[in-house]
């Protein structure tokens, strides 16, 4: 079911994005790149088509991880799921306006992963 599906995990901690993306593994997806920064999250946004994006909403970059997602839907309408630890009122106001699919609060575990 999950099989040749593509999710792209955008998240600044490299070990996080690690330990995500072998909870994506161990559930049968395929996770073609893990983006810490922006720009490069944009590109292989491009290069890959994934099915899914799991988006940091705090990015260590100049934009944040909504910005990003705007971009992206600017040519593409690949579903995005926001993962922050963060969930003000400002900063969810704000993300609703790219249609996001779904929020994970962070720290992310593996069951949340898996029901979303």
């Amino acid at each position: 079911m999950n099989e040749g599906k593509q999710i792209l995990v955008v998240e600044d901690e490299i070990i996080t994005g690690m330990a995500i993306q072998k909870i994506l593994k161990n559930l049968g997806y395929n996770v073609p790149a893990i983006a810490s920064y922006a720009e490069d999250a944009i590109k292989k946004a491009k290069e890959n088509h994934p099915d899914l994006i799991l988006m940091d909403i705090n990015l260590n970059d100049e934009i944040d991880g909504i910005e990003v997602a705007s971009r992206i839907h600017s040519f593409s309408d690949v579903p995005v799921i926001f993962m922050t630890a963060y969930s003000d009122e400002k900063t969810l106001e704000r993300a609703k306006i790219t249609e996001p699919y779904a929020y994970i609060v962070k720290p992310v575990k593996d069951r949340e992963i898996h029901i979303t």
